[in-house]
């Protein structure tokens, strides 16, 4: 029996896509006075499009919004920040996450998340889908200063943990930076399907919905 399982978030935990759509068409409405001379729709899919799934972080997104549009009543660096602290309240978590979070502890394992992104953006992202109280450990690659699929930071997870590789379990959507990774520091790994990428070749499990996994591990 597998004693630990670690979580990707973007994209595994938290439905990343939806969470900035709704974020970007609430922005849009409350700023209306300075972004009403674009077309909402071409607002949000332009963000979405600059976006490419959160691997352009979100200063690059608006100075491209701001020059394309012509956005001259407000600046880049205020939409940034508006996103930074506001994101938090927009945060859609995937399917049955808060069940299938429960059902695991329940069955006894310590559970943790292993993220890349900016520690503060991200520790707030978590707080906003409201599952900080499940996890025993979180690490963000800002703050560990050390970014998946490097082996250091699954390797100082399970440490804090106090579990052997062998007995932990890594979820995640990305098949380099979760997949690969976590094989590469021994751990099993169960691939979270997504549009983006077409196979993780080396996950030991595929889902496509988060209540799966507890009868996953039980085979394992």
């Amino acid at each position: 029996m597998r004693q630990a399982v670690l979580f990707d978030l973007d994209g595994t935990l938290l439905d990343r896509d939806a969470s900035v759509e709704q974020f970007v068409s609430v922005q849009y409405e409350r700023l209306a006075e300075h972004l009403s001379h674009v077309p909402k729709s071409d607002y949000i899919s332009r963000f979405i499009e600059l976006n490419c799934h959160g691997h352009v972080w979100k200063d690059k997104v608006y100075q491209g919004l701001v020059a394309e549009f012509s956005i001259e009543t407000i600046s880049w660096q205020t939409l940034l920040e508006d996103y930074e602290m506001r994101f938090q309240f927009h945060c859609v978590p995937f399917q049955s996450l808060p069940e299938m979070l429960t059902e695991l502890r329940q069955q006894g394992y310590l559970l943790g998340i292993i993220t890349n992104g900016r520690g503060e953006f991200q520790a707030r992202a978590i707080d906003g889908l409201g599952i900080r109280d499940y996890f025993d450990v979180v690490l963000i690659s800002e703050v560990e200063q050390v970014r998946k699929p490097e082996l250091e930071i699954f390797q100082r997870a399970l440490k804090r943990l106090g579990v052997a590789a062998s007995d932990s379990v890594f979820v995640g959507d990305h098949p380099e930076a979760d997949i690969a990774g976590a094989k590469g520091a021994m751990m099993k790994t169960i691939w979270k399907r997504n549009s983006s990428w077409t196979e993780a070749k080396d996950a030991d499990a595929i889902i496509d919905q988060l209540d799966e996994i507890p009868s996953i591990l039980k085979q394992f």
